[in-house]
């Protein structure tokens, strides 16, 4: 009986991966001093998130939003049970990580080669082929890396992503050692008949628990996307407290779909996400009071409208 308990309550769990305080702010026109964002980190460790990316260990030239990458993460409040993952672009980053303390990373490419060559100057393997020193070091350290995957509904360069080059590139990265593949739709243009049929397919080559999916809501297709691909399997879901964040390689790209909007609907499907939605829609006003920009929460919206 316990079984079958136990089997239900892990179907009808999500959990959400806050990227707000990185994938968000990095591509946000107002930088926000540390303290903030020490600010922004800790209040959404009191919402009930159990995965909160905290900053990006990249080259301040590339990210200027994210130069304060070990004051932040030195400076955050570690809540027990929760993991605050950092992006490391190779092995320096890596190393400037583990430094500060890190015990999560993760690290990037794109299944779009048009994509990689004009966002990092390499081919998809070449890319690739960057970061497998830190997948051997992360391994031989004991971390545990996250891999993310762009563009797999659709580039900026060259239009349409064939799905088999999302599956090899998303089993690439398993292979070498990655705990879990983020499948990120970069400029929002799926829709969720083909984020259904991607998911499906990438999940022939890795498995289904070890995928997550990251929607970006430019089309207004970030929620049906989430849903179609729950009805899939998929119970890892990535998103962005107020909607943050955009692309700079995409041309009218909005942020990343709002955590709160997530976490309003996977409740009203009656889903577990352990989240308080009132503390965290308090957490999304703060912030794009901060960002001084209204926030692209809808559930925010309504819920502080006057």
């Amino acid at each position: 009986m316990s079984n079958v308990a136990t089997t239900r309550n892990a179907a009808n769990t999500v959990r959400i991966v806050e990227v707000g305080a990185r994938d968000g702010l990095q591509n946000e026109k107002t930088l926000l001093p540390a303290e903030v964002k020490i600010a922004l980190i800790d209040r959404l460790s009191s919402t009930g998130l159990k995965t909160i990316e905290a900053t990006s260990f990249v080259s301040p030239k590339w990210v200027p939003q994210l130069a304060d990458a070990a004051e932040v993460f030195c400076g955050i409040r570690k809540a027990p049970g929760v993991s605050y993952p950092v992006l490391v672009p190779n092995l320096q980053g890596y190393e400037r990580a583990r430094e500060v303390g890190a015990n999560e990373v993760a690290v990037f490419t794109a299944a779009s080669e048009a994509f990689n060559r004009k966002n990092v100057n390499a081919s998809i393997d070449e890319s690739i082929e960057r970061f497998v020193p830190v997948l051997e070091r992360a391994k031989a350290d004991g971390v545990a890396v996250r891999g993310y995957v762009s563009t797999v509904l659709g580039c900026p360069y060259q239009g349409e992503v064939p799905v088999r080059d999302v599956v090899r590139v998303a089993q690439r990265l398993h292979e070498l050692g990655c705990h879990e593949i983020s499948l990120g739709d970069t400029i929002g243009v799926g829709t969720p008949a083909k984020a259904r049929a991607m998911l499906h397919a990438v999940a022939q080559a890795v498995p289904m628990e070890a995928l997550a999916v990251h929607f970006h809501d430019t089309y207004g297709q970030a929620l049906a996307n989430i849903l179609a691909c729950l009805e899939e399997g998929v119970r890892v879901v990535d998103s962005a407290v107020s909607g943050t964040g955009g692309c700079p390689y995409a041309k009218g790209a909005t942020g990343n779909v709002a955590s709160e909007d997530v976490v309003y609907m996977l409740h009203g499907m009656g889903m577990e996400t352990g989240v308080d939605l009132d503390l965290l829609i308090a957490t999304g006003a703060w912030l794009s009071a901060q960002l001084h920009k209204d926030t692209a929460s809808r559930v925010t919206r309504a819920r502080t409208a006057a």
